[in-house]
């Protein structure tokens, strides 16, 4: 459901006076697990992520804060637009990742109108090559890597994979979770005296698995690819916590709307843990999908739970709205909305339904309708009521034939709206692969592709 420009942009809001815009920084970290941070109550005892707990502790935690696909390049198209990746035809990692078309605007070109430096660190994963950089894309300041989803950890020199800084390779020495966060803050300790947009994509914690040895000493689970998670997920949380550090030195810390979330769940075959949810990256499970998701603006939120499902969608009219920022008369239309009134604990989300689906060839589909959530996986359906059942263990599909209907319907109609996927294959499993097409690839060979572009 899209919802109208009135209601996404209304005017600024009181606690921020007209020429004092808020600093906007967005952090997403990359599969990064539901309980791999310490703000979830379910997290196990070797997590430790204070900074990040930190942030918690001042702004709002969403506990049903969800993307909208369960790879990496899917969401980020989404977050970016705060429209459905479907509606460009981006089903699947590979499509995502091979350009997001230059034709959609993103954060740079509705703020840097409106005064704001802007800057982009880490992962990018919306084009593989310079024709796609974020620096052509309304990024005043731009540094990290092209390419598919991973980047060696250690190797910052590599002229097959190299480190950008706008769009000349560079080579760079060090940690890369590090040397992101000191970009960060350089960039924010520079332009402290005008409003500034900061997108940090991390690249940790997704593969490879690699961390500074004496950071994997710290952790002892029996698991040594579980001990290199924690480190790499530790050394991102420190790359926050100087992040923090800069906006609070800096004296901006308090006008500084801050996001915080994950691309998509955690990979359980490198060992993460989403308790209490199903499932992991590559499913739409809510493992897959619902992630830690955090917002705080000191001077506009107080510190609260938030247990109504928001997605990254709304992280973009969000952002315009808490700015003051109206979107010109002729942009198109988002699918996620202002959620600050529902932050603020003002009023609940108007009703509405989330969706997902990855085409033909990722084989899953979901809606989320109220507590209600409707899974498929290759023509396997499953119905779950979330509000009793957060973990989808009880399949209701046989015992509410008439809800598993309804729901189909509401993914059905929302399917109608989107184009075909740009690369191959039809919109969903079971549907007859549009003329013109290539069919889906072997099971196995579109495993081994999955695997290298998520």
């Amino acid at each position: 459901m899209r919802f109208p420009r009135c209601l996404l942009f209304l005017c600024a809001f009181s606690c921020v006076a007209a020429t004092q815009r808020p600093n906007i920084v967005v952090i997403v970290a990359d599969d990064l697990g539901y309980a791999d941070v310490s703000f979830n109550p379910r997290h196990p005892k070797e997590v430790s992520t204070p900074h990040l707990d930190a942030i918690a502790k001042a702004g709002v935690i969403c506990r049903q804060g969800y993307v909208t696909g369960n790879v990496c390049s899917p969401t980020r198209a989404g977050l970016m637009t705060g429209r459905y990746q479907q509606r460009l035809g981006l089903y699947t990692g590979g499509e995502a990742g091979s350009g997001l078309p230059m034709s959609e605007t993103i954060f740079p070109q509705y703020l840097k109108p409106a005064g704001y430096a802007t800057a982009q660190f880490g992962k990018w994963h919306l084009g593989p090559t310079l024709e796609w950089s974020p620096a052509l894309r309304g990024f005043d300041e731009v540094f990290g890597f092209l390419g598919r989803g991973a980047h060696d950890y250690f190797k910052l020199d590599d002229p097959a994979d190299p480190i950008y800084r706008g769009t000349n390779a560079v080579n760079e020495t060090g940690y890369l979770t590090d040397r992101l966060g000191e970009e960060a803050a350089s960039f924010i300790t520079r332009h402290k005296e005008r409003p500034f947009f900061v997108y940090l994509a991390f690249n940790a914690v997704h593969a490879p698995l690699q961390a500074p040895a004496d950071e994997i000493a710290k952790f002892n689970t029996g698991n040594p690819d579980r001990n290199t998670l924690l480190a790499m997920g530790k050394r991102m949380d420190d790359a926050v916590g100087k992040v923090v550090g800069a906006l609070k030195q800096a004296g901006v810390w308090n006008n500084t709307l801050l996001f915080f979330v994950s691309d998509n769940g955690g990979p359980l075959r490198q060992s993460a843990n989403n308790a209490p949810l199903q499932g992991g990256k590559h499913q739409d499970y809510e493992g897959g999908v619902r992630v830690p998701f955090l917002v705080c603006w000191p001077v506009g939120l107080k510190p609260r739970e938030c247990q109504w499902p928001i997605t990254a969608l709304d992280i973009l009219p969000t952002t315009l709205a808490a700015a003051g920022i109206s979107a010109p008369a002729d942009a198109k239309p988002f699918d996620g909305q202002n959620i600050l009134p529902v932050l603020r604990g003002e009023a609940s989300p108007p009703s509405r339904n989330l969706f997902w689906c990855s085409g033909s060839q990722g084989g899953w589909w979901a809606v989320r309708s109220g507590d209600w959530k409707l899974v498929s996986q290759r023509g396997r359906i499953e119905l779950f009521h979330l509000g009793k059942d957060t973990g989808e263990q009880n399949d209701l599909a046989k015992q509410k034939p008439e809800k598993v209907a309804e729901l189909t319907r509401l993914h059905d109609a929302w399917l109608a709206e989107m184009p075909n996927p740009v690369n191959a294959g039809a919109k969903r499993w079971g549907m007859p692969t549009p003329e013109g097409t290539s069919a889906k690839k072997p099971k196995r060979e579109r495993k081994k592709a999955e695997r290298r572009q998520s």
